[in-house]
């Protein structure tokens, strides 16, 4: 077990971490269909105030041996009724639509770099993590196929970049191994991401509780990389303690391809950023903060001594007929069995609120 203090780290510019703002990573590797479908997709993820892009870097035709080797996914078939159509086609021709060149990839992490938006990015071989490093990458990923691609991840963990490690269907044993290996090169800018299978994942398979066992086990940031429809599985995550959300996004949720028919559409970026803000404000913090205004506000609908009957000047308190009533800017109901026995300074009239300067409890 490595569970030690949460640690924190500068990833882009901004700390992620427990007690820093939850870190937004926009997904378009699987979604885009070219460059300028890329930059586009950025573009969109800038202006909703994204604080990341993550785009996937391969070579299909180095990666899949078999390229008849199919691959099954959803397809949203009507937007009305939400209906999901499973096709599959062969898994080399899905990759190859995402494929760029070097050259393109450097245009698109110029892009990122114009919009002041950070550029992460999946690995599938060393050549792509010497790539990322030429491009001054902020951070790589692994993807969950390759938890056990001890050498990829030796690889990447001395480059000194942050690493994103995607753990969906990989044991906790698994994980620990991997972290283990990316700790061994000197490398402690680690963040674990639960990542359900799927496209689009099962509710079944979503698993947010293990958010919370992966931030006892490990010191490390957590992640939630959402392969569902909408945003209620990212604020679920957020509120047990996950310190990136990752979402895919696309240009049109009815493209026939992989991934899209989970994906946020352009006019949905900017609210899905939005309300993880405003669930993070709402969340607050793990200790009770009282302002100046909710006292006031609790003092307005708390309750005070009160006189029911005229009460003589040298009374005690517990001979007098009194009740509870708001407000509470008098003796508090908590304080008066400690001052029962004081005695009444003045005479007190019917309905008039009780103060400490009226006692003498000498």
């Amino acid at each position: 077990m490595h569970k030690r203090t949460q640690s924190s780290f500068e990833l882009a510019g901004k700390m992620i971490g427990d007690g820093h703002p939850c870190f937004i990573t926009f997904e378009l590797g699987p979604t885009h269909s070219g460059l300028e479908s890329a930059k586009r997709l950025i573009q969109h993820a800038a202006n909703a105030g994204a604080d990341a892009v993550k785009v996937q870097i391969f070579d299909p035709d180095r990666l899949v041996a078999d390229k008849k080797q199919l691959f099954s996914y959803g397809v949203l078939k009507n937007r009305e009724t939400g209906e999901v159509e499973t096709i599959e086609e062969p898994l080399y021709d899905i990759l190859l639509r995402r494929c760029l060149s070097e050259s393109e990839w450097v245009e698109v992490k110029s892009f990122c770099d114009q919009l002041g938006i950070a550029f992460f990015s999946t690995v599938g071989f060393d050549e792509d993590v010497d790539l990322l490093q030429r491009l001054n990458c902020d951070s790589i990923k692994i993807a969950s196929a390759d938890v056990n691609h001890f050498p990829l991840l030796r690889r990447a963990a001395n480059t000194g970049m942050c690493l994103q490690l995607d753990t969906g269907m990989a044991t906790l044993g698994e994980i620990e191994a991997a972290v283990d290996v990316i700790r061994a090169e000197g490398n402690e800018k680690i963040i674990i991401h639960q990542c359900p299978s799927g496209y689009p994942a099962r509710l079944e398979s979503v698993n947010l509780k293990i958010i919370r066992t992966l931030k006892k086990m490990f010191r490390y940031p957590v992640a939630f990389s959402d392969h569902t429809p909408g945003n209620e599985m990212d604020i679920a995550a957020l509120a047990l303690g996950a310190n990136m959300v990752e979402k895919t996004i696309t240009e049109d949720r009815m493209t026939p391809s992989v991934e899209h028919v989970m994906s946020i559409e352009p006019n949905e970026m900017k609210n899905f950023v939005k309300t993880i803000r405003e669930v993070e404000v709402g969340l607050g913090v793990e200790r009770r903060i009282m302002s100046e205004e909710e006292l006031k506000n609790r003092d307005a609908i708390r309750r005070s001594v009160f006189f029911r009957a005229y009460s003589k000047k040298g009374e005690k308190l517990k001979d007098c007929d009194v009740e509870f009533r708001r407000p509470g800017f008098g003796i508090r109901p908590d304080q008066y069995d400690s001052l029962k026995e004081a005695i009444l300074t003045r005479d007190v009239q019917a309905g008039e609120l009780l103060q400490m300067k009226d006692l003498n409890w000498y």
